[in-house]
């Protein structure tokens, strides 16, 4: 068999493909290439997922076929084994209360009377970082995977690398601050490691980049002439119509970045691209192969314009538009002819070991304290590394703020609104609570009580506003549930399914002629059942009655069995559960 060896990676692609794919099978995942780009030469893209659970899926890139399936294959397992797939869900009780929730390692801090943050967690850095103010609280540290307050904060070990020692840092904090940034799996632990810190310069120089509005150095000619593949590739970017600007972003030579723009003067808009690693070719390789990942030619039309609004350009919810897919706003400052640096033709390569070391020494000369958890018990190497002040995607207020845990304490409540008959002023103080906790309108309700509906029901599109339209129809609150329900028409209907806007547009008329007194309604029930159709008028109008408010929401069930989607994630996740056990057990 032929041996395809590329820099950066500590196997051959072949053997790494062939081991990737029999070890998922051997834990029970079978997964399909469900989707291969090639829009330009040397630029591959795949997107694979889980036959069995469309929810667990990863995407790879790479300058060849090859490369990009055993990206697509590293990534899945890095997303197996840090128990990414399943960050955004409750996994539902019978988890919650087994032998461990995330890993047989991980320690549980009870809480405590007046609710402090339980001692034994994070240590004295962290808890300034995260903390300043010391008012944070324990309860506010529930995972949302276990929901469990009766069991307490759930710790996962990480390893302080200055002096080794282990620091247990709450699963909420990981999840609500850094999400997927600074994971990694390889072929082996320094290769997965040099790649999760490259991530981690990656993505902090790209927001210092855009937020400080830095201009960049051009890549000089000749030093692209030494990259050939990667100049055909942007070369036939260009013959399609779209320029493409190459950047030294190292900020004079200090970190491994590279950052790649592309123009689309057809409709004046660009889009930038990062990538980080310690030799020059394999960042300026990633970066172009991330410009098209998952896209054609066709899908770059929806980026934003350059803006001189540095000040918008600079807000924290721009840089997060940037990381979830890059569509953010960019300042015309990058491009211009003086840069704020100059060109340094770097390279901090060696062996992965090297690069390991040279890497740690630039956080180290940072003042920054690097944690890494290492994971091996799928039998692939893979690492979750968090470096605060540098690797949060999302800043520590956000666990006062937006933390994924808001909305747990209301789970049962709202899954039991189908088919309940409460008092009629319970629903309305229900909207009154919502108000009161501060939930915004637009939070989608499965996010707020991390489910897996699927999308062929009313929780999939279910928002807090359109919550409140049905609450205030139950409750008898006519008025109130007109404004919530043009509110839901105004925001909501553009996801919404024929048959579903059909209803709202309905039930909007037949709010609209309840404030009409000198009217009849029976006298206008023909013209609406032609409009809109027997099985519409009959649910809005048992809607309006009170009597069916909850249009379209199944009834769901204690343990969730009316969401095969979040039955099938239950189902990955108890095959991720028994390979840990097995694993730790050894």
């Amino acid at each position: 068999m032929t041996q395809t060896f590329i820099p950066g990676k500590d196997a051959a692609l072949e053997d790494s493909i062939a081991r990737f794919q029999q070890k998922l099978l051997d834990l029970g995942f079978h997964i399909e290439e469900a989707s291969w780009l090639n829009p330009v030469p040397n630029v591959w893209s795949v997107h694979i997922r889980d036959k069995e659970c469309a929810l667990c899926f990863t995407n790879g890139k790479g300058a060849t076929k090859k490369a990009a399936l055993a990206s697509a294959l590293g990534e899945y397992f890095e997303r197996l084994s840090t128990n990414y797939f399943f960050a955004d869900f409750w996994l539902g009780e019978t988890v919650a209360n087994g032998p461990f929730v995330h890993y047989p390692n991980e320690k549980w801090f009870p809480l405590t009377e007046n609710d402090d943050v339980p001692e034994g967690l994070l240590d004295a850095r962290l808890r300034t970082f995260y903390d300043p103010e010391n008012e944070l609280t324990g309860s506010q540290l529930i995972d949302l995977q276990s929901g469990n307050e009766a069991r307490g904060v759930c710790g996962l070990p990480f390893t302080r690398q200055s002096d080794n020692q282990t620091v247990y840092i709450p699963m909420n904090i990981i999840g609500n601050l850094y999400v997927s940034n600074g994971m990694s799996a390889g072929n082996t632990r320094n290769e997965a490691r040099v790649q999760g810190l490259s991530e981690v310069f990656e993505r902090y120089v790209k927001n210092r980049i855009i937020a400080e509005s830095i201009s960049l150095p051009e890549i000089p000619a000749e030093v692209m002439a030494r990259y050939p593949a990667v100049m055909e590739s942007i070369a036939t970017l260009e013959a399609e119509g779209f320029p493409i600007f190459a950047y030294d972003g190292s900020l004079g030579g200090k970190y491994p970045v590279i950052c790649v723009v592309l123009f689309n003067p057809a409709n004046g808009t660009c889009f930038a691209s990062f990538g980080a690693h310690p030799d020059f070719g394999v960042a300026l390789e990633r970066t172009v192969t991330e410009l098209l990942q998952g896209r054609g030619l066709k899908d770059l039309d929806v980026f934003t314009p350059p803006t001189f609004d540095d000040e918008e350009v600079a807000e924290h919810t721009n840089l997060e538009t940037h990381f979830i897919d890059s569509s953010g706003l960019i300042s015309w400052d990058l491009f211009k002819q003086d840069a704020d640096y100059p060109f340094t033709d770097w390279s901090f390569s060696g062996t992965t070991e090297e690069e390991f070391a040279t890497l740690m020494a630039i956080f180290a000369a940072e003042d920054k304290e690097v944690y890494i958890a290492d994971y091996e018990h799928l039998g692939v190497y893979a690492c979750r590394i968090i470096v605060p002040g540098m690797s949060d995607i999302y800043p520590a207020e956000d666990l006062w703020l937006a933390n994924n845990n808001m909305g747990s304490h209301l789970r049962e409540t709202l899954l039991s609104l189908p088919g309940s008959a409460w008092n009629k002023e319970d629903y309305l103080n229900l909207i009154e609570q919502l108000d009161e906790e501060g939930f915004d309108d637009f939070t989608r309700v499965r996010e707020l009580l991390g489910l897996a509906t699927g999308a062929d029901n009313g929780w999939y599109t279910l928002r807090v506003g359109e919550l409140k339209a049905m609450l205030a129809l139950a409750g008898g609150d006519l008025e109130q549930a007109l404004i919530w329900t043009e509110w839901t028409m105004e925001f909501n209907s553009s996801v919404f399914s024929p048959t579903r806007a059909n209803y709202y547009r309905c039930l909007q008329t037949l709010l609209l002629l309840s404030q009409e007194d000198a009217r009849q309604p029976l006298q206008y029930l023909n013209a609406f059942i032609k409009m809109y159709g027997a099985e519409a008028v009959e649910a809005a109008s048992a809607a309006l009655s009170g009597e069916a408010a909850f249009y379209g929401l199944p009834a769901v069930d204690h343990d969730l069995q009316a969401f095969p989607a979040h039955q099938s994630l239950l189902k990955a996740y108890d095959k991720l559960q028994r390979a840990k056990a097995a694993y730790w057990s050894k």
